[in-house]
């Protein structure tokens, strides 16, 4: 198995650098992570909001999925979770994606208790049929150690009923036998772009199950690590990817849709909507077509007038640039 397992992963990494044509490819889902940003207000939503308005049925219009950031920071609760489908009912091929609460993977007091406070929001959605990916996000300072590939394993174990993706940040993890750790397991492994100091994981196309998952910080190198009091939390993900620095991240996302049956990118870039953005234009991208753009969100981006589906409803403030 071991051995069997290393020649396809270097299999997999020699076509990807020829290239190859991809005959069959799963489908990719790309979104943002997390809805609820003030910043957003006037730039991705409204500023007048219809009655009824809701941020997760709003987004459900132009995208097939988004990543639930509430999860990280406390146990969703199930009546929200039963909300959430409900408001994206509209469209019947979006998925959510969830991040496992905090308590678990970057603490070591989590009990039962905690693991089932846990199970009933995710159960809601699983059960349902729109929970695509659990997400195990673990920090920069989250090392390969045995101690830690335990808690991994553990984790991995408890939850194995769910469909799992594993997000590590430090170099130590990219190495052969991890993945392989990951494939017995059955987990995807997160393909991440983030600032690149030290050792900071590289910008990959690795697939370790039928899942495969992209998330996109942004690179703000200056801020990425910063423990100033005065800088604000949102500085770390304030960045715009240009279409040059997209455009190899399109080359990953059509090879790992060529190795699993469903890929999700997410862009974490959230900051005044800079991560929605890049979304709508990896969507443009990977399709080929022009995209449906939030009304408010193009005439802060004027960029996006060149891959819209139709015109402007209102009079843009700047002027388009050429296609």
């Amino acid at each position: 198995m071991h051995h069997t397992f290393l020649k396809m992963l270097k299999r997999l990494s020699q076509n990807s650098k020829s290239e190859p044509e991809l005959p069959k490819t799963g489908r990719v889902l790309i979104g943002p992570a997390g809805w609820s940003y003030p910043d957003w207000n006037g730039i991705v939503y409204p500023s007048h909001r219809p009655r009824g308005f809701h941020e997760a049925s709003y987004l459900a219009e132009y995208f097939n999925t988004i990543e639930i950031n509430t999860s990280f920071y406390s146990p969703l609760h199930p009546e929200h979770a039963a909300q959430w489908i409900e408001r994206v009912s509209a469209n019947p091929r979006f998925v959510f994606t969830a991040k496992l609460w905090q308590k678990l993977t970057h603490e070591d007091d989590a009990t039962a208790a905690d693991e089932a406070a846990v199970r009933a929001g995710f159960d809601v959605l699983h059960n349902a049929g729109r929970l695509g990916a659990l997400l195990l996000q673990f920090p920069f300072s989250f090392h390969h150690t045995p101690s830690n590939l335990a808690r991994i394993e553990q984790l991995l174990t408890s939850f194995s009923d769910y469909p799992l993706v594993v997000e590590v940040r430090h170099s130590s993890w990219a190495h052969p036998e991890f993945y392989e750790f990951l494939h017995q397991h059955r987990a995807g492994i997160c393909n991440i772009d983030q600032p690149l100091i030290g050792r900071a994981i590289t910008p990959d196309e690795n697939a370790t199950s039928w899942l495969g998952y992209v998330r996109l910080h942004g690179r703000r190198a200056d801020t990425w690590f910063s423990d100033d009091p005065a800088l604000p939390r949102h500085e770390r993900y304030n960045y715009l990817y240009s279409e040059r620095e997209l455009e190899p991240w399109a080359r990953r996302v059509r090879l790992l849709s060529a190795k699993t049956k469903t890929t999700f990118v997410i862009a974490n870039n959230h900051f005044e909507g800079k991560g929605v953005v890049n979304a709508l234009q990896l969507i443009h991208i990977l399709s080929g077509s022009k995209v449906k753009v939030p009304e408010p969100l193009r005439h802060r981006y004027p960029l996006l007038e060149s891959i819209a589906d139709r015109p402007s409803q209102e009079p843009t403030l700047f002027p388009i640039p050429p296609p």
